[in-house]
């Protein structure tokens, strides 16, 4: 390059961005003859600007723009999730007997419980749910989304932001809404009041969502009587197919169980929104059997034996309807086998 042409150039990389920063601006006419000079060096859009914008922006300015663009797309968070929003019903190929017809009593096959649950379990009379406080106790969430119910799910945005506040599920089964935070916001102390659908936050993993829940009150993992403390505290991985939406979760207890219980449950997205009474759930406790004040229907040690009805019909040892963490195992059929 001579000497002549180099003096030029840095003549037009003097122009400011403010000359040509909008489209159609026009650079200042000295400037027009160099660029007219030069047309050779590069492709130009009108009067020396390259797609409306100044092609004659310093280096260090460019840089500097480089830089800000790159650290805005790093403190970005990822464009798009997947969307969950929807209404959709339950489906019950997966554990449908114990989930629909309901299980039997005594039978522990599977779960990893210990000796206290199988002995709650033992002593539990299904006549309790007569009581009138016991009619309308609603299922909490590890336990109420493998039954019969319907499942809204819409999201809560800030109004002014727009960004995702929470992730709201309304279950018709006792017409129960459970929220999701999703922005960020930590758990509460241990002491905190404890809820039926507990306390639950979010966070995307790809287009899984991994939603942990705690302070959850006392109740069941099967009904027949097994239960379920409020120290137990579960995590669930929600991922959608098309229009399928699978909820995974794994419940883990320290009172009751030995092990992580894991269950799976199949949603399949509606054609088209329900009536209002499809979300309606009326409850309102009645006498159902007439008993003295404060008793609570229950066996006491050794009083239960109907365990023996499921034993004998399926020819299972006690030792495996007793269930624990060695029942969930495929290892577990060949201490079967060895027994009979």
């Amino acid at each position: 390059m001579t000497r002549g042409k180099w003096t030029t150039v840095r003549a037009r990389a003097r122009v400011t961005f403010a000359s040509c920063g909008r489209r159609g601006a026009r650079p200042a006419r000295r400037e027009e003859r160099a660029n007219r000079e030069h047309a050779g060096d590069e492709q130009r859009g009108p009067a020396g600007c390259i797609g409306g914008h100044n092609a004659n922006v310093s280096f260090a300015g460019v840089l500097s723009r480089l830089l800000t663009w790159a650290l805005v797309l790093i403190a970005a968070p990822a464009f798009a999730q997947a969307d969950f929003t929807g209404t959709w019903g339950a489906r019950y190929q997966e554990d449908f007997t114990e989930r629909i017809p309901g299980p039997d009593l005594g039978d522990y096959l599977g779960l990893p419980i210990n000796a206290s649950a199988r002995q709650f379990g033992d002593s539990w009379d299904p006549s309790r749910i007569t009581l009138p406080e016991e009619q309308c106790r609603v299922h909490v969430s590890p336990y109420i989304y493998r039954g019969p119910l319907n499942l809204r799910v819409w999201e809560e945005r800030d109004p002014d932001t727009q960004e995702l506040v929470a992730i709201k599920h309304h279950i018709s089964t006792y017409d129960q809404t459970r929220t999701i935070y999703m922005d960020g916001r930590p758990h509460p102390s241990e002491i905190a009041a404890h809820t039926w659908k507990g306390f639950s936050t979010g966070r995307w993993v790809g287009d899984m969502l991994v939603v942990e829940t705690t302070h959850i009150k006392q109740g069941w993992i099967r009904r027949n009587g097994l239960p379920m403390s409020d120290k137990a505290t579960m995590t669930e991985f929600f991922v959608r197919n098309g229009e399928v939406l699978t909820r995974m979760w794994s419940l883990h207890d320290p009172v009751y169980l030995t092990e992580p219980l894991v269950k799976s449950e199949d949603f399949v997205l509606a054609g088209r929104s329900l009536p209002a009474q499809n979300w309606l759930y009326e409850c309102h406790p009645v006498v159902e059997v007439v008993r003295p004040k404060g008793v609570v229907p229950a066996y006491q040690l050794g009083e239960a034996t109907f365990y023996k009805e499921f034993q004998d019909r399926f020819h299972i040892p006690k030792f495996a309807i007793d269930g624990g963490a060695e029942t969930m195992y495929p290892e577990f059929m060949d201490k079967l086998k060895q027994a009979k």
